[in-house]
């Protein structure tokens, strides 16, 4: 019972505590503000204008949320990222999350990865794709590839068995797979098709973005790849089952949730996730990127139709298959000489002209981009040297040229240049050879 004197707050009595003489510092403040420039490169002297400018009284009095999370005050920039990526991409979902590896483990799940499953996946192309089959719970089953160096699609419907719940198409080293027949055989048998665009955003297949032409596609975004300043990645798709799946599988804690805490409100709809959560540094930095991403495209796109307009045939060489020149990124160009041999010297001359081209040769070292050599998979899922085998052949026998996108049209025509005297000294003019796309 309360007294006059002794009356509860609640009850319009007066609050005990009213007011607090603490004043602490913001958990984020300015020193870990000056971690992060001196990490962007800033010299000293621009530190000190910097630090000059700015204080922790001119922070919020907690600092900065640094990381997207439940009651985060709104928008956040994940929030703006996934909004500004759906419109991009011309989407009805996006899901930002940590990684591609994270990208393609959580769509594996969406779309019904699991043990007892199998998902259909190229020979060449980084691990993580297979790696992440693995992860969900299921087996990856190779196939072979074509002279596009992706996924060949008249390989693919062998593989099919009743387990087979996805094919997973790479779009990878400055080419897209072809993606119409890939679809065509996916709807024939009722399998999912996840596209790996991991090393390909913004590029296009047949006036489509990838990505958004299969049941889900899942993109890194980092550092070493076409956009992105540090590590994160991306889902896209249009199936809201998918989604929800691939959100709970990313985010376990429910963060994606409407009402967080809710029961579930459909059979499936909850289970045991992880936390794959993109930081809200990357998504600021991101949000940024994706606004770069058409003019990288168009840049490459250029460069290399510019190169490969003035190449000549030879007899020896076979030029490599484009399923789209004018979506494909083209940050890349490829070529077969008639032998590894053959290759090892053509890529040594070009080196030495200046170019920047490399090639493996007939004794290749391991390498997790090739199926026999991915070996935190392969020793839980055994291969065999020689079931992919123009994948085997066309690995010894590639010459990779990359290409800069600030390549002016001065620098292409020295490439090409360079290109046609290399080839034409190890190798024989054809004048009604293939041509170069």
């Amino acid at each position: 019972m309360t007294t006059a004197t002794t009356k509860l707050a609640i009850d319009g009595g007066p609050k005990a505590c009213p007011t607090f003489q603490a004043q602490g510092e913001p958990k984020i403040g300015v020193e870990e503000f000056f971690s992060i420039a001196k990490r962007f490169g800033f010299s000293p002297a621009a530190l000190k204008r910097i630090r000059a400018a700015v204080s922790n009284a001119d922070l919020p009095t907690a600092g900065p949320m640094l990381g997207r999370y439940y009651g985060s005050p709104p928008p956040t920039f994940g929030e703006l990222y996934e909004q500004a990526a759906k419109k991009k991409f011309g989407v009805k979902y996006a899901h930002p999350v940590s990684s591609g590896t994270a990208a393609l483990h959580a769509a594996f799940v969406g779309v019904g990865v699991g043990p007892d499953t199998e998902v259909i996946v190229p020979a060449t192309g980084f691990l993580a794709t297979s790696m992440a089959v693995c992860l969900a719970g299921g087996t990856p089953v190779f196939c072979d590839i074509d002279t596009s160096m992706q996924i060949d699609p008249t390989k693919i419907e062998p593989l099919i068995t009743p387990r087979t719940v996805a094919i997973a198409p790479t779009h990878h080293w400055g080419g897209v797979c072809d993606m119409d027949p890939i679809l065509a055989v996916a709807r024939r048998h009722k399998i999912k098709v996840v596209e790996d665009c991991a090393q390909s955003p913004g590029a296009r297949y047949k006036g489509r973005y990838v990505g958004t032409i299969g049941d889900a596609g899942c993109f890194s975004i980092s550092c070493y790849k076409i956009i992105g300043g540090g590590e994160s990645g991306l889902v896209l798709t249009n199936d809201r089952r998918v989604y929800e799946r691939a959100a709970q599988l990313a985010e376990g804690g429910g963060l994606w949730r409407p009402n967080r805490f809710a029961p579930p409100r459909y059979k499936g709809e909850l289970f045991v996730g992880t936390n794959y959560r993109m930081s809200e540094l990357e998504a600021a930095v991101d949000l940024v990127q994706l606004k770069k991403l058409d003019g990288i495209i168009r840049r490459f796109n250029r460069v290399r139709r510019a190169v490969v307009g003035k190449l000549h045939s030879f007899k020896e060489i076979d030029p490599e298959k484009n399923n789209d020149p004018a979506g494909a990124p083209g940050y890349t160009l490829r070529f077969f000489p008639r032998t590894a041999e053959l290759a090892v010297k053509i890529a040594a001359a070009l080196q030495a002209e200046g170019v920047n081209a490399g090639g493996r040769g007939p004794q290749p070292k391991p390498d997790w981009h090739i199926y026999h050599d991915m070996y935190p998979v392969t020793r839980q899922h055994p291969v065999q040297r020689g079931q992919c085998p123009v994948a085997d052949d066309l690995w010894q026998r590639v010459v990779n040229i990359g290409l800069n996108q600030w390549h002016t049209p001065a620098d292409c025509r020295a490439v090409a240049a360079a290109i046609n005297t290399v080839l034409a000294a190890y190798c024989t003019p054809d004048r009604t050879g293939a041509k170069w796309s």
